[in-house]
């Protein structure tokens, strides 16, 4: 066990990320050694950031927990404090089951962990924070919560309602962390959408998108989890106008067929979902789709599913992800649906729909072929350096292998002629 060291482990998405790199920056304020997701866990703290969203990764939070307590009991690590969404969820029931955890804090009560250990929070550091990405690129969360009434979503229970920011605090971040060598944002909430109809009664999306766009130094701007009814379609105007707005578009549309969207509460139909998705392509000539689709909602029959993957097919989505229905308790879909689908049949769907995309997948990065792009190099490895395109945000999708003929520096944007494709990977050279 190293003395002063902290050791803080995320688990979940990029929004509990942005929590950690803040409460790093709160523990090097007050003079510890901070690692995250560290090779050796041996910190005289360890802090546990957990999901909570659904059954796999409450499970992974659960099985780590239980690691570092045994680590706890055999004198490898000190003190073993818990955040997050998980905590938030299931508090009272995690603080009977795991003693071995000192203290459980919240999603968002974690500040109080500082002064627990008899030290000092600093306000004026509450948006600064630890980066833990490459140095050139930070996710920016843009708000916390939902007001969305989803059926099968537990967000809304650990989160609460909708919370922006102001454009004049974020902003100001974007602006510090420019001056570190930041060129690539992240936009990220649980809803981009849906930013700016609490603290200024509009949708304000577009407007904070122009204003970040506007600072000198910012290279690209990526757009994460839009929600598709009442789309401010203004934000295709900004997105078309401004080179450094990324043509990409996150979009969880979840399903297609008119029973689907009804049964899940997603206030938007079939015929306006195709519509919008025209639109975005018109509109913004070249645009990248991501998005997310759920398989074995309660309800979902087989012609149901055939229309989904008849969506798929049609749209053809640049980037696509999906996953199963998980019977959440305290969720609208808990409470009045029953869980009749098979879990089997749950996982066929999923395969069927994900060996779909994957030829889609590899059409449209074999299109780039002989083609030309914009990349940022990530990271050098053994025999390739990687790096992506504007319409490939990291962790998630596609990345760009370059070959090594040349000396090359991460952080740093090349011309790439592309030479070759696979499904999830392209390859080419710089020119």
């Amino acid at each position: 066990m190293r003395k002063n060291k902290v050791d803080i482990i995320t688990l979940g998405c990029s929004k509990n990320l942005v929590d950690s790199e803040q409460l790093m920056r709160q523990f090097k304020a007050n003079g510890y050694q901070v690692e995250h997701d560290p090779h050796k866990i041996n910190g005289e703290i360890v802090v546990v950031n957990t999901c909570g969203f659904i059954g796999d990764a409450q499970e992974e939070s659960i099985e780590m927990i239980l690691e570092l307590g045994q680590a706890k009991k055999q004198g490898k690590i000190g003190k073993l404090f818990v955040m997050g969404c998980l905590s938030e969820r299931f508090m009272n029931d995690l603080m009977q089951e795991l003693p071995e955890v000192d203290h459980f804090y919240g999603k968002f009560n974690w500040k109080e962990l500082i002064s627990d250990l008899g030290k000092a929070y600093h306000e004026e550091l509450a948006h600064d924070r630890v980066l833990t990405t490459p140095k050139h690129y930070a996710y920016l969360k843009i708000g916390e919560g939902c007001n969305r009434t989803c059926s099968y979503c537990s967000i809304p229970l650990i989160t609460g309602a909708y919370q922006s920011r102001s454009m004049e605090d974020l902003v100001e971040e974007v602006k510090l962390l420019v001056s570190r060598g930041v060129k690539e944002f992240q936009l990220i909430a649980q809803d981009l959408t849906y930013y700016g109809l609490d603290l200024y009664k509009r949708m304000a999306l577009p407007e904070l998108v122009e204003r970040i766009s506007d600072v000198k130094g910012v290279e690209w701007i990526r757009l994460h989890y839009g929600y598709p009814a009442h789309f401010p379609m203004d934000l295709l105007r900004v997105m078309r106008e401004r080179e450094n707005v990324c043509k990409y578009m996150d979009i969880a549309l979840q399903h297609i067929s008119d029973n689907m969207l009804k049964m899940m509460r997603r206030n938007i139909t079939k015929a306006q979902t195709y519509e919008l998705m025209q639109r975005m392509r018109e509109e913004v000539p070249g645009i990248h789709l991501r998005t997310t689709l759920m398989v074995g909602h309660p309800g979902e029959t087989e012609t149901d599913f055939e229309e989904l993957l008849e969506f798929v097919r049609k749209v053809r989505f640049e980037r696509m992800g999906a996953f199963a229905y998980s019977h959440e308790s305290g969720t609208y879909a808990y409470q009045h649906y029953e869980d009749s689908i098979p879990e089997e049949t749950k996982q066929e769907r999923l395969d069927i729909l994900m060996r779909a995309q994957e030829r889609i997948s590899l059409a449209a990065n074999t299109s780039k072929i002989d083609k030309t792009f914009k990349v940022i190099l990530d990271r050098e490895e053994e025999d390739f350096y990687i790096g992506r395109t504007e319409y490939d945000s990291p962790e998630v999708d596609p990345e760009v292998l370059i070959s090594k003929d040349k000396v090359l520096k991460p952080g740093h944007f090349y011309e790439v002629l592309i030479e070759d494709a696979q499904p999830f990977e392209l390859y080419g050279r710089v020119l």
